[in-house]
């Protein structure tokens, strides 16, 4: 028992919340953990507002909930040691550093919107850096997208009634066009029939292009990336998986932590981790977790679930008035914008 304790005393050593699981009970926290009147002996299930199920099947790699502690929300990252359950935890909400990056967005989407006017008459002049300006705007329509979006609450996710099959499928359909350009082939397994939930269309379509853009950029040039969907008991899972070298496993459980760039992370396709954190947040919003693994030793396969939510009422309603994040511009070529060729931006704009 001493030698347990003792390989655990790093717990001590994080800023961040954290705590040790066994049995479904907390055995051992963390001084920041316990300023959130966490203690041993405490059940954990109760305090997972999100993800439970996902939580409940937990075998391997690294997990991503929500849980609410003294009424504040808090994104969780679960991993296996020695049997146990280890919770490390991130506020969702107070953040200032985010609200700055949501203000400073603002200030951007003018003069981007100038930059994209512009580069509109170099496309008419059949200009041969229209393609390769194009996409450098397009990067940044998304980069300012994910800035917008990093202080979004979940409360203020927009759901509406969606056939998530036919979704899925018209979603999935594009992409794969999009992704051979790129050298990458994407196969998919959807459902057999139709899935009406309640669903955040735009939050959940921007998250699922960040996740197939991750694995389009960590796949070579041939490889594989494969999407499949499964629907059981009162969820639904995603999955994607790349046929890259995988990502190991020190840096699997920081990934979806702010604004996460790592002096040991000399790769440049990881980026700030806007875009995993707006991942972690539409799961959430959507009743589920994110889980991140290695199933047979390659490649890097993330699995988002979601609560199968139906309204009960018989009322209709309208869907959801909201204005496009990315200008009416297409979604897919922006959200895909840092693993596609410049060939494909000839002509959007």
């Amino acid at each position: 028992m001493e030698k347990k304790k003792e390989s655990r005393d790093w717990l001590n050593l994080l800023i961040r919340p954290g705590f040790y699981v066994e049995d479904g009970r907390i055995t051992q926290v963390n001084a920041a953990a316990q300023g959130l009147l966490l203690e041993p002996g405490m059940d954990i299930e109760p305090l997972i507002t999100s993800g439970l199920e996902s939580y409940q099947g937990f075998q391997t790699g690294c997990l991503y909930v929500q849980l609410t502690l003294s009424g504040t929300a808090f994104h969780g990252c679960v991993t296996k040691d020695e049997g146990a359950n280890v919770f490390v935890l991130d506020a969702d909400t107070g953040d200032t550093a985010l609200q700055a990056l949501s203000l400073a967005a603002r200030e951007l989407r003018t003069p981007l919107a100038a930059a994209m006017h512009g580069a509109q008459a170099l496309r008419a002049e059949n200009n041969p850096q229209a393609a390769v300006l194009n996409r450098g705007l397009y990067q940044l329509l998304r980069l300012v997208g994910n800035m917008s979006d990093a202080g979004r609450s979940l409360g203020n996710a927009r759901m509406e009634t969606t056939d998530l099959t036919a979704f899925f499928d018209e979603l999935f359909e594009k992409t794969a066009v999009l992704a051979e350009a790129a050298g990458i082939r994407q196969e998919y397994q959807g459902l057999s029939r139709p899935l009406l939930c309640l669903a955040d269309r735009e939050l959940l379509e921007r998250a699922v292009l960040n996740l197939l853009s991750n694995a389009i950029k960590f796949t070579p040039k041939g490889g594989t990336v494969r999407v499949s969907l499964a629907a059981g008991g009162r969820s639904l899972r995603l999955s994607i998986w790349d046929s890259g070298p995988g990502i190991s496993e020190d840096i699997r459980g920081s990934l979806f932590s702010r604004y996460l760039r790592q002096p040991t992370i000399e790769d440049s396709r990881f980026g700030l981790g806007l875009g995993m954190v707006l991942v972690r947040s539409a799961a959430a919003a959507h009743g589920g977790a994110v889980l991140i693994d290695q199933p047979e030793g390659w490649g890097t396969r993330v699995t988002m679930t979601m609560a199968l939510r139906r309204e009960n009422t018989g009322v209709l309603r309208s869907p959801a008035m909201r204005i496009d994040y990315a200008g009416e511009r297409d979604h897919a070529l922006t959200e895909l914008s840092n693993c596609l060729p410049v060939s494909l931006y000839q002509k959007e704009i």
